[in-house]
């Protein structure tokens, strides 16, 4: 029995690769993020796109509460342990009636992490359903690592639109559905994806992703990430302080420079060096 999850969920997330649902923020605490999103989205004028979209929790105070939220951390601390970092955090947010869509596809694939004992907790801000493009898992698929290619399609969420490059059999994909406040967790070696939105409302969902300390970076310069649990003994990563203030412009200065890490990383053998 874990801090929050139970022995029979834990061999769940070993065997198949993920587990869902784990209530994180109740009904009004959900709302009330959505709302948070949404008045920053009006403020700069749209959806958080660009370098926003990296590491958001470094610039706003309640996404740094959030990805240090405890009953978040139990749950992920029940899969990789005591010591934690947040290395990387972005929003997926497809819009109403929008193309947008996410291809199957590994999460490890261009992040140059040195062992999968990383986590990703996908905290769901709206409900995530078959009607508004939920995610989709292959069960068991994060036993090997599997080859893909970019497509840099206009419509993909994906950094590249990276796509694996074998035949996925549908019938055998699980869909993950949420509630406002829920989470579902899932390997950074699951074979997953999403479809479009159709329906008349967003499906926002906040993914943040967990390492433990002996992870390291291994395809670009050093890396930098948040202790959030536990202590760090390997000093592989600069760490990142807390924002103090939302918008804080020594924050900004530490995130631009942080962005240009990331995308040296995740576009390296491409002619693309932004996001």
């Amino acid at each position: 029995m874990g801090k929050r999850l139970s022995a029979a969920a834990i061999a769940q997330y070993e065997r198949d690769g993920y587990y869902f649902p784990v209530r994180v923020l109740s009904d009004d605490e959900a709302r009330h993020q959505r709302e948070r999103l949404e008045r920053v989205e009006r403020d700069l004028g749209g959806p958080l796109r660009g370098v926003y979209r990296v590491k958001p929790h470094l610039l706003f105070t309640w996404l740094a509460d959030l990805v240090r939220h405890p009953v978040l951390l139990d749950a992920v601390e029940d899969v990789l342990g005591p010591d934690l970092l947040c290395w990387n955090s972005s929003f997926f947010t497809k819009e109403a009636r929008s193309p947008g869509f996410v291809s199957w596809h590994q999460d490890a694939t261009y992040w140059g992490l040195s062992e999968p004992d990383v986590l990703t907790a996908w905290v769901a801000f709206t409900p995530s359903t078959a009607e508004n493009g939920n995610m989709r898992v292959v069960p068991g698929s994060h036993r090997t690592l599997v080859a893909h290619v970019d497509t840099f399609h206009p419509d993909n969420l994906l950094s590249r639109g990276q796509e694996i490059t074998v035949e996925v059999d549908e019938r055998e994909a699980a869909d993950i559905i949420l509630e406002p406040g829920e989470m579902s967790l899932h390997h950074v070696l699951m074979v997953h994806g999403s479809g479009a939105n159709p329906s008349d409302d967003r499906r926002i969902g906040y993914a943040i992703r967990y390492v433990t300390t002996r992870v390291r970076q291994t395809a670009g310069p050093r890396d930098s990430a948040s202790l959030v649990r536990g202590a760090d003994a390997y000093g592989h990563f600069e760490l990142e302080p807390r924002p103090e203030t939302d918008l804080d412009p020594a924050m900004l200065a530490l995130h631009a420079r942080i962005s240009d890490q990331q995308a040296q990383i995740l576009y390296r053998g491409t002619t693309r060096t932004s996001f």
